[in-house]
């Protein structure tokens, strides 16, 4: 099959060169199985009967990614194992949501299976007006939905796909993905090699995090303890441990009275503000905090004595090491305890959205396709690939280590996106937890056994995801982004200055977040949430 760019030729046209390639067999190798394959492949796909399809019928479905991954080892055995000659039409992340709508609008060229980087809330409407097959209509074919969003609908993880996913009319349109996240992914990092050259602690509270930041300063004078790249993204990401969830500065849902409520009228939310003006006048935060730029803030967190604590993503602690390596022998940074009150993170959700399946004559086939990719069958094969070409166990068969590579390259995602067709985005459901992605370093391995061990437990649990009326819809639309921009203004004007900050300000801020319509968007998620827990 030819590779063409989509800067270069219209969607149409792609789309069509995609079918006729498969109708055609040009390049396309759908293979045959043997009985004793058809055997080992059906062990792990959860009831599904192997190959989905025997006349080689052509799907499309289209993936947000540069990456053609057409003629690769992993999509090739995809086709083989389902019968499905699977054409995927790959659109880079930038321009999806664009073309996306003009596949819509077109209604002949739409794909089979539809990823269009679009909100729920237009998914269901296009659903509504026909455009997409109920999934609901064929649970008894689809037994790995079933099995995870049916039988186990009570599971906080994933009663949303039956509380928050159906339309208006009742129908569910989204085929979710699950389990594709880590438990953590970001938090707090520290300079280990710094702390323990002083035998200092990691901090178990917010004050032994001031002290320590105190005692750092002190040691090193000229130094910021305390860095951040992310703007006013702070307040969010240390509002987590406050107790604000990950919705800070606007609506969070407070898990103890079940009622959402808005984190910048929060007391707790001043609680914090003023937590981070002490560090900021004592010099113990940046003074660019809200201005630093990513590459600022990677000078600042390699270099030997300039910077020792920060939020961020846990990759950056393996890849600030190699950075540093060069020049600070001992560098070691690590994942540290939340310094907020709660000492907890957010979870990350297990239960995302996902493809639409557009109605035809193909629909359930689509659908089995997609709950193959949604079995743990699917799982191995779209992240760990095929077992002696693209990886081997290890002894105990914990992980996969992958083939074809240079010995001590650090493989990600993309180069087995890239060599062979894995982890494309659009396409998976579900990850394998012996895969790449949940193969932790050492310094990750450890961030997720500290939260996850915890004393109390380490997570916020995730929050409802609630389904608006129209009315609700246009009272969070007409008052939420003012109100979170107010918020934003306020919180920094807080921080950096000595005449808009404490009691007084506070109350003025409340004053003014009245008057923007706090009640009225609490009110409206507390009114959708009481539907929620009635269902």
């Amino acid at each position: 099959m030819r590779r063409k760019k989509w800067a270069a030729i219209g969607i149409s046209a792609v789309l069509a060169m995609a079918v006729l390639a498969g109708c055609n067999g040009s390049g396309v190798d759908m293979g045959t199985m043997t009985s004793e394959e058809i055997k080992k492949f059906e062990e792990n796909a959860g009831g599904l009967k192997l190959p989905l399809d025997k006349n080689g019928t052509t799907l499309s479905i289209i993936c947000d990614t540069s990456q053609d991954s057409n003629d690769s080892v992993v999509i090739n055995e995809l086709r083989r194992r389902t019968g499905i000659n699977l054409q995927l039409i790959q659109i880079p992340r930038a321009t999806i949501k664009e073309k996306a709508r003009v596949l819509i609008a077109s209604k002949t060229d739409m794909p089979d299976i539809f990823n269009g980087a679009m909100t729920a809330e237009e998914v269901n409407d296009i659903g509504m007006q026909g455009a997409f097959e109920p999934i609901n209509e064929h649970i008894d074919e689809l037994p790995n939905f079933k099995s995870i969003f049916i039988d186990n609908a009570q599971d906080l993880k994933t009663e949303k796909v039956m509380k928050s996913f159906p339309a208006p009319d009742g129908n569910i349109y989204i085929f979710p993905r699950y389990d594709t996240e880590r438990y953590v992914n970001h938090g707090m990092l520290y300079r280990k090699d710094i702390f323990d050259k002083h035998n200092i602690p990691m901090w178990n509270s917010t004050e032994e995090y001031y002290q320590t930041l105190k005692k750092l300063k002190t040691l090193y004078p000229s130094s910021i303890p305390l860095v951040s790249k992310t703007g006013v993204t702070i307040f969010n990401q240390l509002g987590q441990s406050w107790g604000l969830g990950s919705g800070s500065p606007g609506i969070y849902f407070e898990e103890e009275t079940r009622t959402w409520k808005y984190a910048s009228t929060d007391p707790k939310y001043k609680d914090m503000l003023d937590f981070i003006k002490k560090l900021y006048n004592e010099k113990l935060l940046d003074p660019e905090f809200l201005t630093c730029t990513q590459a600022a803030w990677t000078t600042k967190m390699t270099q030997a004595e300039s910077a020792f604590t920060t939020f961020d993503w846990i990759g950056r602690l393996d890849m600030f090491r190699e950075q540093a390596q060069a020049t600070v022998p001992d560098y070691d940074l690590r994942y540290g305890y939340p310094i907020g009150p709660t000492g907890k993170v957010v979870t990350l959700p297990q239960i995302n959205g996902g493809p639409a399946v557009k109605k035809s004559k193909n629909s359930e086939l689509a659908l089995k396709l997609l709950d193959y990719l949604l079995s743990p069958a699917g799982a191995e094969l779209m992240t760990c690939g095929i077992e002696g070409v693209t990886f081997n166990w290890n002894a105990d068969k914990t992980h996969a280590d992958y083939i074809g590579f240079e010995e001590g390259k650090v493989i990600g995602i993309n180069d087995l996106e890239e060599k062979y067709g894995m982890f494309v985005s659009g396409l998976y459901r579900r990850f394998d937890h012996r895969s790449v992605y949940f193969n932790y370093t050492e310094r990750e391995q450890e961030a997720q056994d500290m939260m996850l061990n915890k004393d109390g437990g380490g997570f916020i649990p995730e929050p409802p995801e609630l389904v608006y009326t129209s009315e609700e819809k246009d009272i969070i639309t007409q008052n939420d982004a003012k109100l979170r921009k107010a918020a934003e203004e306020f919180a920094t004007k807080y921080i950096l200055t000595n005449d808009q900050t404490g009691d007084a300000a506070w109350n003025n801020w409340l004053k003014q977040a009245e008057q923007l319509g706090v009640k009225s968007i609490e009110d409206a998620n507390n009114s959708a949430q009481a539907r929620y827990d009635a269902k």
